[in-house]
């Protein structure tokens, strides 16, 4: 393991310059975290109305795949770090030749930027991941037959760029013509995530597994129950997994790692994310150190935190735009969630909603999944995130 150049960077405080890629809600609850450390975190991204803005003594509007925009931005930061992953790698591996630090490595990004060259790693590193086959174009989308999971190989985000194709006539509608994975589709029973750090010492720390339930309407994350009601023996299958997949890759960061759980009991890679993910928003209240918090320290390459829940269960639940919202957000229902014991509310402070957006997320703690998952399909009916035209 190659010693980290952080020894070289200024204390955390408020001469540590820490640059961000994305200025979106990710971006925002990490710099809610450095905050606490008195640190100034500067952010680029290409929206005026980034969640981020308002929190960041140094807001740069720029493409962030643009190599000479990402080089602009951070080549007098100490570190720079990512919450998405379409950024310009070669802008990074510049930034890099000129002693800047980047975490996660850009070879890193390269790889997940691409879902051909995911797969084709977990298949070098013996990770057990669906069987596959990669394609140019919709011409052959029938190489493996039917059903399948057809995923563009570059560009899909947050359930974009992937369509399940059950038939020939479901490839003609929907297919992708375009490289891409196509994947058999797995007999799921669950879908699960572990989130893993490790700093440049080699040292890791591994959340528990969380059970991710989803909106097949819209292809999101729904809510998501701590912990997984699996076994024991699974729980430990999988964070072994995920750290197997971080080791192999010589990983830096945080990485969240999504996995399938069959119905005959086998796990199975699906994909990962080098960053803060939607599946660890619980730990703000529901472990000793957040992902937030976590993912600075693996970046700074400072002693990882605690990983711990604080209670037996917690949850969350996804607030996404109505159907029919447009316009500025109203939030309805909030009051009466607020009066609720053990809910924590969390706006991302975007200034207009549309139609299944992520606004914001709830996170509910108490004594048991049950309990838990109950109140918050309880809140799922209390909250609904609308839309005002009006100025």
């Amino acid at each position: 393991m190659n010693e980290s150049t952080s020894s070289s960077l200024p204390p955390v405080g408020p001469n540590l310059r820490l640059g961000v890629l994305g200025g979106g809600q990710l971006g925002r609850m990490m710099i809610q975290e450095a905050m606490n450390w008195d640190m100034r975190v500067e952010v680029m991204d290409p929206s005026e109305e980034s969640a981020c803005r308002n929190l960041t003594p140094r807001f740069v509007l720029g493409d962030l795949t643009d190599a000479e925009q990402v080089l602009a931005f951070g080549r007098d930061l100490n570190v720079i770090t990512v919450e998405i992953e379409h950024v310009s790698v070669d802008g990074l591996k510049a930034l890099v030749e000129q002693g800047v630090e980047v975490v996660p490595r850009p070879e890193h990004l390269g790889l997940i930027q691409d879902k051909g060259l995911q797969k084709q790693a977990y298949e070098r590193w013996g990770i057990p991941s669906s069987p596959y086959r990669l394609i140019e174009s919709i011409d052959e989308v029938n190489a493996m037959g039917f059903p399948i999971v057809q995923k563009l190989r570059k560009g899909g985000y947050d359930g974009k760029g992937v369509q399940v194709l059950k038939s020939k006539e479901d490839a003609a509608e929907f297919g992708f013509d375009a490289p891409c994975v196509l994947e058999r589709a797995i007999d799921i029973d669950k879908e699960l995530s572990v989130i893993v750090a490790r700093n440049a010492r080699g040292e890791t720390a591994v959340y528990p597994v969380v059970e991710s339930v989803f909106n097949a309407e819209v292809n999101l994350v729904d809510h998501l129950m701590a912990p997984a009601a699996i076994s024991s023996q699974l729980e430990t299958q999988a964070r072994e997994l995920a750290l197997d997949v971080v080791t192999s890759m010589d990983f830096r960061g945080l990485l969240a790692v999504e996995m399938f759980l069959d119905r005959e009991g086998s796990l199975w890679v699906n994909e990962v994310a080098p960053r803060t993910h939607n599946s660890g928003h619980h730990t703000i209240e529901g472990n000793v150190c957040s992902q937030f918090e976590q993912h600075l320290r693996a970046v700074l390459n400072l002693p990882l935190g605690d990983t711990s829940p604080l209670h037996p269960a917690s949850a969350m639940l996804n607030l996404i735009g109505a159907p029919d919202a447009h316009g500025t957000p109203v939030y309805e229902g909030l009051k009466d969630v607020l009066a609720l014991p053990n809910v924590h509310v969390h706006l991302y402070g975007k200034s207009t909603v549309k139609p299944h957006r992520k606004m914001g997320h709830v996170t509910v703690t108490g004594p048991d999944v049950t309990s838990v998952q109950r109140d918050v399909l309880k809140l799922r009916n209390r909250m609904r995130v609308s839309g005002s035209k009006s100025s």
